[in-house]
């Protein structure tokens, strides 16, 4: 007797359960899509605790709101590596050597740009409140491995003019632009000479400014920095200790380098969130961003040069003059971006006794080798608005004298969740 063999399933009968499996798939997908998109912040972005200094500063009043204006200043990979003390009509600023941020700054001389930049806000919010400042930057010299023992700098405050300037004004809409600038508009002959009359009488400090195909040769050498930034295994390592590409270290360390403030694209934006680079992959978005976006797009690129590298006041003057400038565009409607990879290179061949190659080719920009490079930034009209990047509390960087600790008592209170960039 034969054995009858069972019928093969149908393309009929199988057709539900494909679909039924498809769709399982394309649910699940779409929900582990949704809930990293949440857990990495893709609707939250510029939200939160971590951002409400940009929108509490003006709430306090006296001297705190001073820190309030300094914190929210320029500074070299979001580190904020400050620290106020406030005792009296006199507030004493300290590097935080906790903050360095390695071999990109082997002789802290970004940090002192930062809390030059911090500096500047201060002072144009004191101004503000109507007090007159003095401010005195001891001497010291920036070396390997040591801060100079004396504070940066130690603001005297007194009576004085109330001076509400539009650089005041700019402060909390201020932002580092990594995005797209708009090749059709060019930076007006006006506002270059607005840059130039921001500059101190200082004879110390000089600003150079490049445009068309002038800035060619820089734009250069910029990629070329950041090439070599990339390759230098130490670099890439102190760059990625400062990456925030996760919503929960945004909220806890606020600080660092977030996505949002480095992908700047919304469609790349979101991939990123969902999938989070690695650090080599960031690095070489970096190079490839800084080569086609950032100096692609760029219609102006300019440098502050000094005369001693690493004279710690004269480092404090150039941030104040960088943090001034970008003041200025922001008033102006103008976004600027910090491009310092090759004098960050210049410190790192020092630290390693390497041959000054990056010095050298630096000097041909100032046509003078007593000028030396210590920040390069570009300019532009913007295509999109700037993202916000995380600040720490005011209460984490600010110390106070014992006659001081009722000024406590204007820090403002309550949850900041609620407010986001505008």
């Amino acid at each position: 007797m034969s054995r009858l063999s069972k019928p093969k399933p149908s393309r009929v009968d199988t057709m539900p359960f494909l679909i039924v499996g498809t769709a399982a798939v394309v649910v699940l997908a779409t929900g582990f899509v949704l809930w990293r998109a949440w857990q990495n912040g893709v609707w939250s972005a510029g939200r939160g605790e971590a951002f409400g200094p940009w929108h509490t500063w003006h709430q306090s009043r006296g001297k705190l709101k001073l820190v309030y204006s300094a914190i929210l200043a320029s500074n070299a990979h979001n580190s904020q590596p400050w620290r106020f003390r406030l005792a009296g009509d006199t507030i004493t600023i300290s590097a935080d050597a906790e903050r360095h941020i390695g071999s990109f700054d082997p002789f802290r001389r970004e940090m002192h740009l930062s809390i030059g930049c911090a500096l500047e806000n201060l002072h144009q919010a004191a101004h503000a409140q109507g007090l007159e400042v003095r401010m005195e930057l001891p001497p010291g010299m920036m070396a390997l491995g040591a801060l100079p023992a004396s504070p940066a700098a130690i603001v005297r405050l007194g009576k004085g003019k109330q001076d509400e300037t539009e650089l005041f004004r700019a402060i909390p809409h201020r932002h580092t632009h990594r995005g797209r600038y708009c090749l059709d508009r060019h930076v007006p002959d006006e506002l270059l000479a607005e840059f130039y009359a921001a500059v101190p009488e200082n004879p110390s400090i000089r600003l150079f400014l490049f445009a068309g195909s002038d800035k060619e040769g820089l734009a250069n050498l910029i990629v070329s920095a950041t090439k070599a930034i990339v390759e230098d295994r130490q670099m890439s390592r102190d760059n990625a200790r400062w990456f925030r590409f996760a919503q929960d270290a945004v909220e806890q360390k606020r600080d660092g380098l977030t996505l949002d403030a480095n992908v700047t694209a919304p469609l790349q934006n979101f991939a990123a969130k969902i999938f989070p680079p690695s650090p080599e992959s960031a690095d070489r978005h970096w190079l490839q961003d800084t080569e086609k976006i950032q100096l692609g797009t760029a219609p102006l690129l300019g440098m502050i040069a000094v005369r001693d590298l690493y004279d710690r006041p004269t480092a404090l003057q150039a941030g104040r003059l960088w943090q001034r400038l970008h003041l200025l565009l922001t008033a102006r409607g103008l976004a600027g971006q910090p491009l310092n990879q090759p004098v960050e290179r210049v410190d790192r061949e020092r630290e390693l006794d390497l041959p000054h190659q990056m010095a050298e080719a630096l000097a041909q920009f100032t046509r003078d080798a007593a000028w030396l490079p210590t920040f390069i930034f570009r300019v532009g009209y913007a295509a999109r608005p700037p993202s916000v990047s995380p600040r720490r509390p005011v209460e984490s960087v600010v110390t106070f004298a014992r006659r001081e600790n009722s000024a406590k008592a204007d820090m403002p209170t309550g949850s900041v969740a609620r407010f986001h960039d505008g």
